[in-house]
């Protein structure tokens, strides 16, 4: 499985196929470029730029886009590419075995709306990513091989995002939602992250390929 880490939450998975996790408006327009399948975690602007899977499902027909059923009125116009799926349901795309998990977005305050959040767990047959989205949702007893932590956000603390790395305990694990950060705090967080996770923790550069 080769995946490669663009700006903020979006991630490319190519194997037998081309999987796009969460393109958001802060990720680059590349990142949808041949893509089979795309999967959205949840409606924010910053997971979800809906003009670009738009666009990206009118050049190639065959584009199929999965996310919780909150999320298809905003696919209206290319609601024939879309299914609805839901915590605990597995599925098939592009290629990868893919398992939903949570479904409800980390809560920011009691006072702000609480949208629905899918977790999912992608497999290709030899390696497996786990991508969270807007949670710190665990995918059970599975043991996860790459783990992506959300590092900064309006509803995470570094403590959380750590605790989740421990929990988990991934073989490696690389930040995700790391694109409000500045130099200096992606400094900051990435030591407690790397210092103790008990496991590799990186935060990489957008257009990195990890294979």
């Amino acid at each position: 499985m080769r995946v490669t880490k663009f700006t903020h939450s979006c991630l490319r998975l190519e194997g037998a196929g081309v999987l796009v996790v969460d393109p958001g408006e802060f990720s680059e327009p590349s990142a949808l470029d041949g893509a089979d399948a795309v999967l959205i975690t949840h409606e924010h602007f910053d997971h979800l730029d809906v003009a670009a899977v738009t666009a990206a499902a009118g050049r190639r027909p065959d584009l199929r886009i999965f996310a919780h059923e909150a999320v298809l009125p905003l696919l209206a116009e290319v609601a024939e590419a879309t299914t609805a799926v839901a915590a605990g349901e597995e599925f098939q795309a592009a290629g990868f075995r893919i398992r939903g998990y949570g479904g409800q977005h980390a809560l920011i305050h009691p006072y702000v709306p609480v949208f629905a959040n899918l977790a999912f767990l992608i497999d290709d047959g030899d390696t497996n990513v786990y991508h969270p989205g807007d949670s710190f949702v665990r995918p059970g007893d599975v043991q996860v091989d790459t783990l992506f932590v959300p590092m900064n956000a309006p509803w995470a603390t570094i403590a959380e995002s750590l605790e989740f790395v421990r929990s988990v305990r991934p073989g490696r694990a690389y930040a995700l939602h790391d694109g409000l950060l500045n130099e200096r705090g992606s400094a900051v967080y990435g030591k407690h992250l790397e210092s103790f996770s008990e496991t590799t923790f990186q935060q990489v550069a957008p257009g990195t390929v990890l294979n």
